[in-house]
């Protein structure tokens, strides 16, 4: 009950202040309503992380969402695969063969069916983070027996490097196209207090 005052006292300054700041639109609302500050600015995230408002002030562009906090997954996904990629090739032995195996199997199980769900659902709020997992996972044991279907009838066979080669191209591929789709949601917010 409490949140839903707080969130339409929000709609309400925004409606009569569209350009206000966030810091003047958490101001207004906590004098507004009595309440501490901290407070509005929770239930403003919330509705931001919802969809409910959208809050300005970023470069809205495909450039500005590669190197904005936003894009920082496809960053941190192809930093796993280049580790993968060492890992599996450049380790033999010794202790860290462990860290081939689980670097080995994430690249595996995870990471195809992970770049094709954020492939397939760039907004991310299609989904829950735990049927984003057992899809990721699910997709992945889909992918990777096709690849090894079409590796079978190329000149290179199933072997280990045509393996690492086509599962990480594959995986990269589905990765930059996400990219490329969350970026479009990201410069499709209209830049309405400009000037």
């Amino acid at each position: 009950m409490a949140n839903d005052l707080v969130r339409n006292a929000i709609k309400r300054v925004l409606a009569r202040h569209q350009c206000n700041s966030v810091k003047e639109l958490v101001s207004e609302v906590s004098r507004e309503l009595g309440i501490p500050r901290g407070l509005v600015a929770y239930e403003l995230m919330m509705m931001w992380k919802n969809g409910e408002v959208e809050l300005e002030g970023t470069p809205r562009n495909a450039i500005a969402y590669v190197f904005s906090i936003e894009g920082a997954w496809y960053w941190v996904s192809l930093a796993l695969v280049a580790l993968s990629i060492l890992s599996v090739t450049l380790i033999s032995g010794g202790p860290l063969i462990y860290v081939r195996y689980g670097l080995g199997a994430l690249m595996i199980l995870f990471m195809p069916g992970y770049a094709l769900i954020e492939t397939l659902y760039p907004r991310g709020d299609e989904l829950s983070p735990l049927e984003r997992l057992a899809l990721s996972i699910g997709l992945s044991l889909a992918i990777v027996p096709l690849i090894g279907l079409v590796l079978n009838y190329t000149p290179w066979g199933i072997r280990f490097i045509p393996i690492v080669v086509s599962t990480n191209a594959v995986t990269i591929a589905l990765l930059t196209t996400a990219l490329v789709r969350k970026a479009r949601i990201f410069e499709a917010g209209e830049e309405r207090c400009q000037g």
